[in-house]
């Protein structure tokens, strides 16, 4: 398994060497408080980069959200079978 992973990475990594090399033209970006002028594949990889770290945090804290109001329920069903009980 870990053998894929670290092929999967180095397939991925060659993709982006190859897509920065392709793409080395720069490209002007107006931030409305500074102008920026960035090659392509750096652009290309660092909005890559930060959707895929908002969609894993996204991800995660749904997923978070969803445990934590599932472990409330729990303790509250708990509760109120303790507070039944003679």
């Amino acid at each position: 398994m870990r053998l894929i992973v670290m092929l999967l990475l180095l397939v991925f990594v060659a993709a982006g060497v190859v897509l920065g090399a392709l793409n080395a033209d720069l490209v002007g970006y107006d931030l409305a408080f500074a102008r920026v002028q960035v090659p392509k594949g750096a652009a290309l990889l660092v909005m890559l980069a930060l959707g895929w770290i908002l969609g894993g945090l996204t991800a995660w804290l749904g997923v978070t959200t969803r445990h934590r109001r599932d472990r409330r329920r729990t303790a509250k069903a708990q509760g109120a079978k303790a507070t039944k009980t003679p």
